[in-house]
């Protein structure tokens, strides 16, 4: 039976219930509905090519269908793929990866009489240039930027050497972008290889009505297996919808027509979870909830090199910092998913965070820089303007009523997201709010945005935060090879920023998935990564 909806979607579900109850009665579910997974992608999926999976909603989706050398497991450490193992010599910099040589490219009838052929290193020699062609114009070519050269030693072994040693490299190597894709299928189809993808993953593509519906079927040639020996994946079919508003996808998950939905939206987060996270009775039966650390911070961000003297002194930026509530604006805003920042920029999850280097809210301590401030300057009244796209006003406007408490007036200006990247990028904005979510499951993605060879707009350093102490720590970080030295470098290169107060972090996300019972098997990770290889459905009575 379906469970009854709230206020929030009566008036929906009394427009569609003759219509479910209808498809009740003369449809029963398909016999094998449990072995299809499905779920609604808000956003759309521009491109199945994996050279262009910049988006997460591409992700997804080219997850399924494509490997790589190496992968990514739920604790992200890196594990074995189509590189069954691999050595790193030379100093850290000569990568060599023996190829696995049972991995086929999905059927097609190009690949002629027995319509696949096996994964060599020859097609990640093609792969890689590919990436790094200028025609091309892949988003994801700069993964390749530390790479000297790459090299086929024979049919199943693939040498990588770096320009200098990176101890983030093997992470980088887990991005889609660096998939393998077969040549004579990608010539044959040029740009429209974007919609008939050809991989090795667990699943292979079947069929894209754009805006409306996507397949992807079983691949029954898939190398992996579970611990059992048992082949994956479990499932039949995958099946995406395109529904555009979130309120839609979530009425289509509470009437049980999807079977996952992510993340915390608005238009729902009181329908399902009580104001302290915790989800609603009305749901406990039918539907559960798993969250984790998301590789994600979002923070409020000062341009250094500013000409307004309030956001050029250090007590004003750490009084902000100091003169709001996280952890109640958490509970307020987002029904407590997310962790209040009282660390530094490195979010929770990745080794480096230490959650004692930030600031806690003081407001008496606050309002004395802020006196401290005036005395100095003579400036008696303290103005600022904070930039923000609509989607963080809330959070804003929340932030702008407590720091005008401890006498700092705060403006909050609305623009578009396109003008607020376009200017935060080019200097334009004196305070701006952001988010930097990880490209690679490494600190040193986080810390490269204060490295001062990193500046805007040719970098990801916004602030124009530079420390040439800071700078020789990132360089050394570079070259360290030893695990826990590394760890503690970042913890020190993070704190040392806090101290100049560059930013503002807020809070650290938490990635939220609500699944149906009948849903087995779906884990969560750091990097919000769709893993349904290992997913199972279990048959429900209607």
């Amino acid at each position: 039976m379906l469970k009854p909806i709230r206020f929030l979607f009566k008036y929906l579900t009394l427009i569609t219930l003759s219509i479910v109850l209808l498809s009740c009665q003369s449809n029963k579910k398909s016999s094998k509905d449990h072995l299809v997974f499905r779920y609604n992608e808000h956003k759309n999926i521009g491109s199945l090519d994996p050279a262009f999976s910049k988006d997460l909603a591409d992700i997804w989706a080219t997850h399924q269908l494509f490997n790589g050398l190496v992968q990514m497991d739920d604790q992200l450490n890196v594990q074995p793929c189509i590189a069954k193992n691999w050595a790193i010599s030379d100093s850290a910099t000569t990568y060599t990866f023996i190829l696995r040589t049972d991995v086929l490219f999905h059927k097609h009838e190009l690949f002629g009489k027995d319509s696949t052929r096996t994964v060599k290193a020859s097609d990640f020699k093609y792969s890689f240039n590919r990436l790094q062609d200028k025609a091309l114009a892949s988003p994801g070519s700069w993964v390749l930027n530390k790479v000297e050269s790459f090299s086929t030693l024979n049919d199943s072994t693939f040498q990588i050497r770096l320009k200098q040693p990176f101890p983030a490299f093997l992470g980088l190597l887990t991005m889609k972008y660096c998939s393998v894709v077969p040549k004579e299928i990608v010539t044959h189809y040029g740009n429209d290889f974007r919609s008939n993808p050809i991989g090795t993953g667990p699943f292979k593509f079947k069929r894209w009505e754009e805006n409306i519906k996507l397949v992807f079927r079983r691949n029954n040639n898939y190398f992996e297996t579970d611990s059992k020996g048992i082949p994956l994946p479990y499932l039949e079919a995958i099946a995406i919808t395109f529904l555009p508003d979130k309120q839609s996808e979530f009425l289509q998950f509470a009437q049980g027509n999807i079977d996952f939905v992510s993340g915390l939206d608005a238009s729902y987060k009181d329908e399902i979870l009580t104001s302290d996270g915790k989800l609603r009775a009305l749901y406990t039966d039918d539907v559960n909830m798993i969250r984790g650390p998301y590789l994600n911070t979002e923070y409020l961000a000062f341009f250094i090199e500013t000409e307004v003297k309030e956001l050029q002194a250090l007590k004003l930026r750490k009084a902000i910092n100091l003169g709001f509530d996280r952890a109640k604006m958490m509970t307020y805003l987002r029904n407590g998913i997310g962790i209040p920042a009282s660390g530094g920029f490195i979010p929770k999850g990745l080794p480096g965070f230490d959650d004692s280097i930030g600031f806690s809210y003081q407001p008496e301590k606050a309002k004395q820089l802020v006196a401290e401030f005036k005395s100095e300057t003579g400036i008696q009244n303290p103005e600022v303007t904070l930039t923000t796209t609509s989607n963080y006003l809330s959070f804003c406007e929340f932030i702008q009523r407590e720091i005008q408490k401890i006498g700092i007036n705060v403006n909050v200006d609305v623009i578009p997201a396109s003008s607020l990247k376009d200017a935060k990028a080019n200097g334009q904005l004196d305070f701006f709010r952001a988010s930097w979510i990880a490209d690679y499951p490494d600190a040193e993605n986080y810390l490269s945005l204060y490295y001062s060879k990193n500046f805007a707009p040719n970098g990801p350093n916004y602030t124009h935060f530079k420390s040439s102490e800071f700078d020789v720590m990132y360089e050394a970080a570079y070259l360290e090879t030893d695990i826990t030295k590394r760890e503690q470098l970042y913890t020190q290169m993070d704190s040392l920023v806090m101290a100049s107060a560059p930013i503002v972090p807020m809070f650290y996300d938490e990635v939220v998935r609500f699944t149906r019972k009948e849903v087995k098997g779906l884990g969560i990770n750091a990097t919000n990564l769709l893993e349904l290889k290992g997913v199972r459905k279990f048959k429900t009575s209607n």
